[in-house]
This record gives structure tokens, sequence and C-alpha cells, in this order.
């Protein structure tokens, strides 16, 4: 029997024929996606510096931190995390990642994390890169998928309740932000074994 390390590369490879892809957006915008790789590292970071602060807060570890990416680099190139990349005419606009837990009793869950660059919002983008999880997500054979944000961050709320996902718990004060006030942390799930995944809105190729 493979171990998880092997099965996950193969799943790894998979995944990565996907990519690049393109996509048009139904508000017009063409985006080009790629997963990330350590070229990508300078302009990941330029990104994630780029982001407001808000963004930035329900995050299990800061990402406009060097050494922060330095460990996703390594969980990519490990097989824990799939990131894509969403470019337009050269501009990084957004990220998707998919974090995957080694632990056996979790083995089935999977949590997305989605960020979109200001300027790129409202157009259907945080849509379509969390539909691409979704196709990953069957990939690597999971089954709930979970998306974590605090409970005032009614946009990102939105985008993944447009895809089905439903409220499953909520930590009153889970979180701090930069000034030392504590906040809500919504957590939200969707199961990929009873739901399957929802229908794109984007023509890709």
């Amino acid at each position: 029997m493979p171990s998880l390390s092997e099965k996950r590369s193969k799943q790894t490879e998979l995944v990565s024929r996907r990519y690049p892809r393109t996509g048009s957006l139904r508000s017009g915008l063409d985006v080009e996606m790629r997963l990330m790789g350590e070229s990508d590292r300078e302009q990941f970071l330029e990104f994630a510096q780029s982001l407001p602060p808000d963004d930035l807060l329900y995050l299990r570890s800061d990402i406009s931190d060097p050494e922060v990416v330095e460990r996703l680099l390594e969980d990519i190139a490990a097989h824990r995390t799939v990131t894509v990349l969403a470019f337009s005419e050269g501009k990084l606009l957004g990220e998707t990642s998919l974090l995957h837990s080694g632990a056996d009793w979790t083995r089935h869950v999977g949590q997305i994390r989605l960020i979109v660059a200001p300027e790129a919002r409202s157009n259907g983008l945080g849509r379509f890169l969390a539909e691409e999880m979704f196709g990953i997500a069957d990939t690597f054979g999971l089954e709930l998928l979970t998306a974590q944000m605090t409970s005032d961050q009614v946009g990102a709320q939105a985008v993944f309740r447009g895809l089905g996902f439903e409220s499953i718990a909520l930590l009153p004060g889970y979180v701090m932000d930069a000034d030392g006030q504590r906040r809500d942390l919504l957590m939200m799930g969707y199961d990929l074994r009873k739901r399957g995944a929802p229908t794109s809105e984007a023509a890709s190729q």
C-alpha cells in the first residue's frame, strides 16, 4: 500500500495537469491561473503586502511575512498545500489555497483560503477561484471543505454562502487584530459527499 506521501504526490501530479488554464469571467475579466511555485515568491509577497490588514486577520499565518511564504513554498513542495494564483495581464489579482491535514482522523477535511486584491473584487473572481478548489479537493478525495473568517467579513461570507457553504461554528473572541481588539471567528463548511460541487459560472479553457 502506498504511503500518504506517495499518494499525495500522485494526486498533486494529477492536479498539475489542470494548469496553466485561462478563464473568462462574466464580468469580462480574463484571467490566467497557474500553480504557485518558487518563481512566484516575490510577486506573491508584493501581493500579500499590499492587502488591507483585515484581509490577513483571519489567516492562520501572516502571508506578508517572507518567512511564512518560505514555509508555504515548503508545504507546496511537500504536497501539504496546493495554491492556485490568478493573473490578469501579468498582475497577480488573487490566490486560493487548499490546506489538507496529515492527521489520520482529519484526512477527509480540507481548508480553503481565498484572497482577492481589492481592485479585483465584485467581478466573480473570488467565486471562480473557490470553484477551482472544488475540483482539486475532489482529486485529493476530500469530503469536507471548510473556510474561516471573522464574523464581520461579510464579503467573504457572501462568496462562500453563494457556493453553498454553511456556518458550522462561531468562536467568540478567537482572533485579535493589530490593535488588540478581539473578534469572533466564523467557520463555514461544505460537505462534498452529500452535495457535490457547485456549477461554475465562468468559461474556462
